[in-house]
């Protein structure tokens, strides 16, 4: 008698055993394929971005014709039935089994990026990569004949393959795409081949040629009383930075749609209004991402009202309907803001920047755990203490704003409360 019930376990252990492993050699054979798939577009892509990017800074003449990349933009889209992009929100929409991401959105917004940053338009690229991973996640998802469950998941491991294949950070691109969705809650069934697509798509990208971002050459002190009051401050500070530029964005967006309400006119407006302040301020800084505004300020350079033009230029760019992603927008504000608190109250300007950095994007993203894992892929382990101050501030005080409004806080930032509710 015992001798059958032993042998039942074990036999019930070896069916559980059975059934995890054929779960998980399914779920590593879809990342690998996600991982590929997704990971040589989203290279393409960087290369791309790379190369128009370098023809704009050697070719100031060509910001003149943004209007007219903004044309091409509107008619690509009408071109396409997709009048009504909801950009990155339609990805989340999506995930929360309310929409659909069409598989043509995937050459969209590959192209219409290329031609926002070609010409000059103020925009980043991780957003365009969010929605170019998404939508073919969601298409390979139907190739596999999944159910809208599984399904999902595949879109969020195209979203994590992309980010880190054209960001070059798979930790946090692996969590990124599980956290943005839902606050409060995360999807961790989506786990396993979240990581392995995340850490293919980058060992892909990098083998050819595509590199991250790396400021490791920031030296960070101690924390003392003194950096840790500045560093609170300064969180503090950037979290009422990071609502500004969401309402700033949201309500750009809203206006010009009231007011302009032929796309065409609007996004050709807009794009004069860019070249008509490219020529006021006599600069190129606030055109395209911005990453060479990035570094000097995370090397302690930075025009004082630098964070402010980049706010209005961006504003504008995406509110009118050009194509491109507000992370780094968001990295440029936060670097460039934190160098000018470092230089006003005496603390390191490049520490500063950096914290400045890491605090906007999860002001705006309300992504605390993918911002610990960003500030370390980018910064290294050495400014951790301050980044865990700058998080868990900006976290609390951003309130319920975000750059997505189809992103969902479903437990309170305040209690543990369940609140189920859009960001502002």
């Amino acid at each position: 008698m015992l001798y059958l019930t032993f042998f039942k376990l074990i036999k019930t252990y070896l069916k559980k055993i059975y059934f995890k492993m054929k779960k998980f050699l399914r779920w590593t054979l879809v990342s690998i394929i996600t991982g590929l798939t997704v990971g040589g577009f989203s290279t393409l892509f960087a290369f791309m971005m790379n190369i128009v990017t370098d023809f704009r800074s050697n070719n100031d003449y060509i910001i003149y014709f943004l209007p007219f990349a903004g044309l091409i933009t509107v008619f690509l889209y009408n071109a396409f039935k997709f009048k009504d992009d909801k950009g990155t929100n339609l990805v989340l929409s999506t995930i929360h089994a309310q929409s659909e991401i069409p598989f043509k959105m995937a050459p969209l917004i590959f192209i219409t990026t290329i031609l926002t940053h070609l010409f000059g338009g103020s925009a980043g690229r991780e957003g365009a990569a969010l929605q170019l991973g998404g939508s073919i996640g969601n298409q390979l998802g139907r190739w596999f004949k999944f159910d809208d469950a599984d399904k999902r998941v595949v879109v969020l491991c195209g979203m994590s393959a992309a980010f880190s294949a054209v960001f070059g950070t798979p930790m946090a691109a692996a969590v990124f795409s599980m956290e943005v969705v839902s606050i409060g809650i995360m999807y961790y069934a989506a786990l396993v081949p979240c990581v392995f697509s995340s850490l293919i798509a980058s060992y892909f990208a990098t083998n050819f040629g595509v590199r991250g971002e790396d400021f490791t050459f920031i030296k960070f002190p101690s924390l003392t009383f003194l950096n840790t009051f500045e560093t609170v401050c300064l969180s503090i500070l950037c979290a009422g930075i990071s609502i500004a530029f969401c309402i700033m964005l949201h309500k750009t967006s809203d206006l010009l749609r009231k007011y302009l309400k032929n796309p065409y006119i609007r996004i050709f407006l807009a794009g004069l209004v860019v070249v008509g302040l490219t020529l006021l301020f006599n600069t190129r800084d606030y055109n395209g991402a911005g990453i060479p505004v990035i570094t000097k300020a995370l090397k302690g350079e930075a025009v004082p009202y630098a964070f402010i033009l980049k706010m209005i230029f961006t504003a504008i760019t995406i509110g009118a309907g050009f194509r491109g992603g507000e992370i780094v927008p968001t990295f440029f504000i936060g670097a460039t803001f934190g160098c000018l608190f470092g230089n006003i109250v005496g603390f390191s300007p490049s520490v500063c920047a950096a914290v400045g950095l890491i605090a906007l994007f999860c002001g705006v993203t309300n992504c605390p755990i993918t911002s610990i894992l960003i500030s370390f892929e980018l910064f290294g382990a050495g400014g951790i203490p301050f980044f865990m101050i700058t998080v868990a501030i900006s976290y609390f005080m951003s309130g319920y704003y975000g750059l997505y409004h189809d992103q969902t806080i479903v437990y309170s930032k305040y209690k543990t409360k369940y609140v189920n509710r859009h960001t502002k």
